[in-house]
């Protein structure tokens, strides 16, 4: 008897025990991938990266060398968040000089574009100099995890539109870091190669995440890996924090992510300070380290992305601003422009300014979910919509004695074009056995010839556009919808003119046609799609006269 009632009191124990992580089973989900990270990649504390030993002596003389190449990618960053084009918050005391020096020193792209309106596809157009379609990277990698929530976390109802999940097919889909650039495509870094160049990635990759398609696996000799996203752990008093409450993906964020990197695929360990100063530092070993061999260096910065974080010292720096938002995402671009500045400062300290080629951009524009309504000015859309706000990104670059300072290049510009034109610098070869879809700009920024109109393309699923002589073309079946504009007389968007030029629609659909033709099925099917309002910020109370769209991931 007493048996039967220890038994049937543990029985009703774990009943109500089971009961009650069932009914918070959304809750655990929300908080499972930081509780998963903590067990399997335990964190050291920080400690030196043993940087490769590049020769004390150079065999040749600088200007015998072919350039060295830095490419500075910024995440998240808006075209307005910098003072480059004539915007950007100066009046608050937080310009760019740094960045605004690259287009000072060399070339201000003005018709400067993304390579997708999302991370990782844009990201895979940047290293392969190719349409990401091509090999079938056309949607972001996204942790089963935020699917099975997603629809919780967005339940709300003032919201208009649904989120989307079809969670057969996130149950279905590879893990996160399984998902990414296929190893069979040819980067920069192994196009440099040839020429006996020496790569280095630092920060972001978002390209995959197994030992196959991590950097040292696509050509980089080494990468210091951001492993995670926290700027600082979230109690360090050097850092101050913006959490934002109407944002799903935000409150998914805050308890997932770590802070935390490796190197060389090696064990997790905890950078030295704020994450932007820290890759900036290593950065500044690296040239100091490479300074006797050409080197590319791909520097991949986390900023602006959320979760908003600001240092102590940045933060500090803007007590004149007194929204909270506003200041820390201001400090964040602090840090980020300094961060530039620093870079440039170690080329001319090494005496390597002159023989370097530098490129700075962002990998697309700045979301609505952040609650800032200027980020994007003075264009309509965010990151994950294909209006301007969402591809138009401050695009600037410079080469001494090759390019002339102060060039304002007027032609439509976009990551694909990266690839060929550094390999054309460096005197590589590109692949000859596949398709490559940027084209070489050093002759048309060395005025030696005139670029020719070409059509540019940008796909997400049935999310589509296309940009060619002066007009764009936007189409989508979520909703069934299609957008035409003249950019030539109508460069911000404000009217659709799809139902006044038919033969102009179909030429651009026929455009659209002739690209979906050459491109293989996805490498993995998208399961989640966002809507999102296209002039107003996730916190604004949406109208049934908005103009939506939705992103397919």
């Amino acid at each position: 008897m007493k048996l039967l009632k220890i038994l049937l009191s543990t029985f009703l124990v774990l009943t109500v025990v089971f009961g009650i992580l069932y009914l918070n089973r959304l809750l655990l989900l929300r908080y499972s991938l930081g509780w998963i990270t903590d067990i399997r990649h335990p964190r050291d504390s920080n400690h030196p990266v043993p940087w490769s030993a590049g020769p004390t002596e150079t065999k040749d003389k600088l200007n015998n060398r072919p350039p060295n190449i830095i490419v500075i990618m910024a995440d998240d960053l808006g075209f307005n968040d910098v003072t480059t084009y004539g915007g950007g918050y100066a009046d608050l005391g937080v310009s760019t000089p740094h960045i605004d020096s690259i287009a000072k020193d060399g070339v201000r792209f003005d018709s400067g574009y993304s390579g997708s309106a999302v991370c990782t596809v844009s990201r895979a157009a940047l290293m392969t100099g190719r349409y990401p379609s091509r090999f079938g990277v056309e949607f972001t990698p996204t942790p089963g995890a935020l699917a099975r929530v997603g629809a919780d976390l967005y339940s709300d109802p003032d919201r208009l539109y649904p989120v989307i999940i079809d969670k057969e097919k996130a149950e279905k889909s590879k893990s996160f870091n399984e998902l990414g650039m296929p190893t069979s495509e040819v980067t920069i870094a192994e196009v440099l190669k040839a020429k006996g160049y020496h790569s280095i990635h630092i920060g972001k990759w978002h390209l995959g995440s197994t030992d196959e398609m991590r950097p040292n696996k696509q050509g980089f000799d080494e990468t210091l890996f951001m492993e995670s996203g926290l700027y600082l752990p979230v109690d360090d008093p050097n850092v101050y924090n913006s959490k934002q409450e109407f944002d799903p993906i935000d409150r998914f964020l805050w308890p997932n992510m770590r802070f935390g990197v490796s190197y060389n695929g090696g064990k997790w360990f905890e950078p030295s300070r704020y994450l932007t100063d820290y890759f900036t530092d290593e950065a500044v070993k690296v040239i100091e380290t490479n300074k006797n061999r050409p080197f590319f260096l791909f520097l991949a910065h986390w900023a602006v992305h959320t979760p908003l974080q600001a240092s102590k010292e940045d933060y500090d720096a803007l007590s004149h601003i007194k929204d909270h938002r506003k200041r820390v995402y201001l400090s964040m671009i602090r840090s980020l422009d300094r961060s530039v500045g620093k870079i440039l400062s170690s080329l001319k300290k090494e005496g390597l300014d002159e023989n370097t080629i530098v490129i700075f951009t962002s990998d697309n524009g700045a979301p609505n979910y952040i609650g800032l309504p200027d980020v994007n000015s003075p264009f309509r859309g965010w990151k994950l919509t294909l209006f301007q706000g969402g591809i138009r990104v401050p695009y600037v670059a410079k080469w001494p004695g090759h390019i002339k300072p102060g060039t304002k290049y007027q032609n439509a510009i976009t990551n694909i074009d990266i690839l060929p034109t550094v390999a054309s610098a460096a005197g590589a070869s590109l692949p000859e056995d596949r398709p490559i879809d940027g084209v070489n700009l050093l002759p048309y920024l060395m005025g030696e010839q005139n670029q020719k109109a070409r059509p540019l393309f940008w796909s997400d699923g049935y999310y589509q556009t296309v940009q060619a002589n002066g007009w764009k073309l936007i189409q989508t079946e979520r909703p069934k919808k299609k957008w035409l504009f003249h950019l030539d007389s109508d460069p911000l968007e404000k009217k659709n003119v799809v139902s006044l030029f038919p033969e102009k629609l179909i030429q651009l659909e026929n455009l659209l046609v002739n690209y979906n033709g050459q491109m293989p099925k996805p490498l993995w099917p998208s399961f989640i799609e966002f809507p999102v309002s296209i002039d107003k910020t996730l916190d604004q109370k949406q109208e049934p006269e908005d103009e939506y769209t939705y992103w397919v991931n």
